[in-house]
């Protein structure tokens, strides 16, 4: 028997899935079983799972409701998300842009992670104050160099006002006169901020869903943007 990845005949078995015998390749790790049953679902079911993902629901609630394993609709996510791209949809530039860093909390610690605790994640989001919707976001840690490549961007827009709140990096940036540190100016983009949260249930406050890959986070928001913007799920069959 070969692995269906590598082509290699070295493996070992590795318990059962479905009832049948898995194995696992010695040379790549890639697990299979023998004479595997190609399921092909719908492009509705897709849609479907992925709008539930999408509107607060975890990969294993959704697979123990709809019976179907939970790493499938992560590879839908994963496939939507790529398909997509992360460049501003608004052709209007915004006269006032608001600038934040999304630090979810997960329960009981308090921290926002990916993999493990000490990779901790920021989401920096930037809005246009009098619109609904994110232009630009970026994931990372809060050093500058996570907030670089949206100011390449947003720096063009030449705004009247870049509204912060009091974190060192914006200084760095934006110019004293251009720069307008109020907290209580920022309810467009907390209010943004507070979707994500309330989407998405690996942004859940007190929740056991987390991030383990950063670049499935990234394929989440990317989606999620597109859902709320267009009302509709982007998946290619």
């Amino acid at each position: 028997m070969y692995c269906p990845q590598c082509k290699s005949s070295s493996n070992k078995k590795n318990g059962f899935r479905g009832g049948k015998q898995s194995y696992k390749c010695k040379d790549c790790g890639y697990q299979y079983v023998e004479n595997p049953i190609s399921r092909r679902y719908p492009v509705e079911v897709k849609q479907l799972c992925l709008k539930m993902y999408l509107n607060g629901m975890g990969f294993r609630a959704i697979a123990r409701v709809i019976d179907i394993d939970h790493t499938t609709i992560i590879n839908w996510v994963k496939k939507a998300g790529e398909s997509l791209t992360d460049e501003p949809l608004d052709s209007e530039i915004p006269e006032i842009t608001e600038i934040d860093e999304l630090y979810a909390e997960r329960y009981p610690l308090g921290q926002t992670f990916v993999g493990n605790k000490k990779n901790k994640c920021w989401i920096w989001t930037v809005v246009n104050h009098k619109q609904k919707g994110i232009l630009l976001w970026n994931i990372g840690d809060r050093s500058h160099e996570t907030f670089e490549p949206i100011w390449q961007i947003i720096k063009c827009w030449k705004s009247f006002w870049y509204v912060t709140d009091g974190w060192k990096v914006y200084p760095m940036y934006i110019e004293p006169e251009d720069h307008l540190v109020c907290k209580t100016y920022m309810t467009r983009v907390e209010g943004e901020n507070t979707r994500l949260r309330h989407y998405l249930a690996r942004l859940h406050r007190k929740t056991l869903c987390y991030s383990k890959s950063t670049l499935l986070l990234k394929y989440s928001i990317r989606l999620l943007l597109h859902y709320l913007r267009f009302d509709t799920v982007h998946f290619s069959v």
